[in-house]
């Protein structure tokens, strides 16, 4: 079912239609742009459009489920975890998706210090650490301090669009090609071919990781007038590395970058922690000690350790972890577009966080008196290069010539990493606030209507859950009296069993309809839980007085033992 099987999801939070165009080619399902130019997911079953902070709060969601049912109490709190590389428009969206499954996010972590902090939770030495952290979809490298307690970010940098899906894909187009040189027949736009290829891929990668040689047998793969085709092909590790030796390489850069931005040699770095499941690839292994000079650290379950991090963390803000300070920073430069359109930065990329900066500016032309402020993100010199996460206006400035009137703006980003603006004119005092929300894509009123849909969802999923609950409870239950009401035939009344096998015909019907709701499903249930009850009753009354007959008549069962004796005797005899 590829077109309504929604994966990776995590490359398009807080993403325009515009900066997708490379991932949407990657997927077998459908990918358009809201009027926003937002992405947006269309599910065809449905007949319906959702956002990707839609799709991950379902996620979390299903998350929040495992663990209430694991703790037996409810859970309305989280700490989330993003790649450290996100920009503020996809944080906000990660954000966006914990408050549509009716979370309240106490934070937001970056997953390469989350993993420091389950590394470092119990060691006693002070280290320089770097985190590689490579998963499904993109890539991170954090340099941290650790000591006393104190985790403290020194640089970050990576790749949003680089991960395991990359070297999946790159098996899949080779297979392609393989098979058109073959068969002559091109499985690049067969959805159904595609989805097994990508399970096929998934499969041959994680298998390279542990053997030199892969096995990939799909039968059935595709047909033609002639019969069913199969693909059957065998990959070395060394072609897998071949084939996906610049995405390899592609991780060189940003180790390099944020070694520069620490100030540290690699040599000066203690230990290199590995995380996310693609860090399992031998190849992978064998560039960061290149990089790093030692062996990697390999004494934490790259699959867990973010999970465990954001738990500490989560200790840490209710209190029951102390002597914890975690200090991260913002991984990409903050600033507004000036005159000439270029970005002046007031936060400088791997500034530690919570901080604030205030600069003063001035007018453009003589007597303006609205300012727009145009927010950035990124590394650019000028405005267009980088990415836009917000806009607002600042009116009612006194008339001045160019260069007088003073607007103090100011950049404030919480724990969190998101970011707010605020402009305020400093002759007359009037000021003007954004909180960068809107970078997500996403309304306050958007997102309400969201959480409402999703607690409709979640009441709708109970009581189908309810349903097949009871509709099972009535077909045991008509199991049941069937199976007794045959061995009660002679010792219940004919009444009984006419109202007996009413119920039971009632049942019947009623489990016939798939569409039968749950209150008729309870009715049925009801009504042939009293029948058969009375039944049983009766049933029981006449076996108690049948016992009490026997009981009630020795000379037969003298007689009849004397019968028996007589005959045993008799047989003894011969």
């Amino acid at each position: 079912n590829p077109e309504n099987t929604i994966f990776s999801i995590k490359r398009f939070m807080g993403r325009k239609g515009s900066e997708v165009t490379e991932e949407q080619k990657l997927v077998p399902y459908t990918v358009s742009t809201d009027p926003k130019g937002l992405v947006e997911v269309t599910i065809p079953n449905g007949d319906k459009s959702l956002s990707p902070p839609e799709i991950s709060a379902m996620i979390l969601q299903k998350m929040r489920q495992t663990a209430e049912d694991y703790l037996g109490s409810k859970v309305d709190q989280a700490v989330l975890t993003v790649p450290a590389y996100f920009n503020d428009a996809q944080r906000q969206a990660t954000k966006d998706a914990g408050k549509i499954a009716g979370l309240d996010v106490l934070r937001i972590i970056n997953e390469p210090t989350a993993a420091a902090l389950a590394y470092g939770l119990d060691k006693e030495v002070d280290e320089k650490i770097a985190v590689f952290d490579l998963g499904g979809g993109t890539y991170d490298i954090s340099i941290l301090d650790l000591g006393d307690g104190v985790f403290e970010v020194k640089s970050t940098n990576g790749d949003t669009h680089l991960g395991g899906d990359d070297f999946d894909q790159r098996i899949i187009d080779w297979l392609v090609t393989e098979f058109k040189k073959d068969q002559g027949i091109d499985l690049s736009e067969d959805a159904m071919a595609l989805q097994r290829l990508k399970e096929a891929a998934e499969k041959a990668k994680m298998e390279l990781s542990s053997t030199q040689q892969t096995d990939i047998n799909l039968p059935f793969i595709t047909a033609t007038q002639d019969g069913p085709k199969h693909m059957s092909y065998s990959m070395s590790r060394a072609k897998f590395e071949q084939l996906a030796d610049d995405l390899i390489q592609r991780t060189i850069p940003p180790m390099e970058k944020a070694l520069e931005d620490a100030g540290m040699e690699a040599s000066e770095i203690d230990q290199v922690i590995l995380v996310g499941g693609s860090t399992r690839i031998p190849k992978i292994q064998e560039i960061v000690e290149g990089v790093f000079g030692k062996e990697p650290h390999k004494g934490v379950n790259p699959d867990e350790v973010v999970g465990l991090g954001a738990c500490i963390q989560g200790g840490v803000l209710a209190g029951d972890v102390t002597d914890v300070l975690l200090l991260d920073v913002t991984p990409l430069s903050l600033g507004i577009e000036t005159l000439g359109s270029v970005m002046t930065t007031l936060i400088t990329r791997n500034t530690t966080i919570p901080t604030e900066k205030t600069e003063v500016f001035s007018t453009a032309e003589n007597n303006q008196t609205v300012v727009e402020i145009h927010v950035l993100q990124g590394e650019r010199s000028l405005a267009l290069d980088n990415k836009t996460i917000g806009k607002f206006q600042l009116t009612g400035i006194p008339s001045a010539p160019r260069g007088v009137p003073q607007v103090q703006v100011t950049f404030d980003i919480d724990a969190n990493g998101i970011l707010h603006v605020s402009a305020k004119d400093n002759a007359t005092g009037k000021e003007q606030k954004i909180r960068i929300e809107s970078s997500s894509g996403l309304s306050d009123s958007e997102i309400d209507k969201m959480v409402k849909d999703a607690e409709a969802h979640a009441t709708e999923d109970e009581d189908k859950r309810e349903q097949v609950d009871t509709r099972n409870q009535l077909d045991s239950l008509v199991y049941q009296a069937e199976k007794d009401s045959a061995e009660w035939d002679d010792q219940i009344s004919e009444e009984t069993k006419q109202n007996l096998e009413e119920a039971l015909g009632s049942a019947k019907t009623t489990l016939s309809n798939p569409e039968t709701n749950s209150n008729d499903l309870n009715a049925s249930r009801d009504k042939l839980m009293q029948a058969f009850s009375t039944a049983g009753q009766e049933n029981y009354q006449s076996q108690a007085a049948s016992d009490e007959e026997e009981e009630g008549t020795p000379e037969d069962h003298d007689e009849h033992d004397d019968d028996d004796v007589v005959e045993a005797d008799y047989e003894i005899v011969e």
